[in-house]
């Protein structure tokens, strides 16, 4: 992938950006940041680390030209969301919003006295944030795959970004052309990274109710169209992982 961004949809008003891939080439596994605009206020979707900071921050404020950073939205506490955060809380006058199991543990990353104010919990059950005169809805997304995390709805453009739910590593394209063909670059991180089927069924169940036309997730390919999406949830409702099977590890004599 190209260090680049990709507009997935702008009506002239309300802009969806995909920051493609700001840390291909290293040893750092591949992941995608999101910009979402609304006349003059704008959110940044699970910024990355260090190593990418300044050139996340670069192209974000680019993007948003002379409209506000008003949000930043953390999806769980993994290092490749979150690790940068403090610069991003020093350097903009955004909010930081993540779940509320994971406030007390954001601060080990170096978060500055400063900013401590502006990392906001999240409820279990999630929120709503409005942004300019829209409106965009956080998601409970728990144990896919950490036990807080979750998922941004934006009912403008129909997007649901997902996380580390529908990750997909090693292909070369940014939107999944086939999907039975693209599940071998999926299976296994759902396999192993995901809690449950319960914990995926009960999301798919949740998805099912809303009108999407994209399903973007923070690592790989997004799933176009509504067909595709459908594809997606249906998958993910079927999935065995996690602790459906793992029984042969919890095993002392393999030790």
């Amino acid at each position: 992938m190209s260090t680049a961004n990709t507009v997935i949809f702008d009506n002239g008003i309300h802009r969806n950006i995909l920051l493609e891939d700001f840390g291909s080439g290293g040893a750092a596994i591949q992941a995608n940041q999101h910009v979402i605009i609304h006349g003059k206020e704008g959110m940044i979707l699970d910024p990355g680390g260090h190593k990418i900071y300044s050139s996340v921050l670069n192209e974000t404020l680019s993007l948003l030209g002379g409209s506000k950073l008003r949000y930043i939205f953390l999806s769980h506490q993994d290092p490749d969301i979150v690790a940068a955060i403090n610069g991003w809380l020093m350097t903009t006058d955004a909010d930081a919003y993540i779940s509320k199991l994971w406030t007390r543990f954001v601060p080990h990353f170096g978060l500055d006295h400063l900013v401590v104010e502006r990392l906001k919990p999240v409820p279990d059950e999630g929120m709503q944030l409005a942004l300019a005169e829209s409106t965009v809805s956080i998601l409970p997304a728990h144990f896919l795959h950490s036990p807080g995390n979750l998922h941004v709805y934006d009912p403008i453009s129909k997007i649901l970004y997902t996380s580390d739910l529908g990750a997909s590593i090693g292909m070369d394209y940014i939107e999944v052309p086939d999907f039975e063909q693209h599940i071998r670059y999926m299976e296994g991180f759902h396999k192993r990274y995901m809690a449950s089927n319960k914990a995926m069924r009960l999301w798919a169940d949740m998805a099912r109710t809303l009108d999407i036309d994209i399903i973007a997730p923070q690592h790989g390919a997004l799933f176009r169209g509504k067909e595709m999406v459908n594809q997606f949830i249906n998958w993910c409702a079927d999935l065995q992982c996690g602790t459906d099977i793992m029984e042969n590890i919890y095993n002392s004599s393999s030790t």
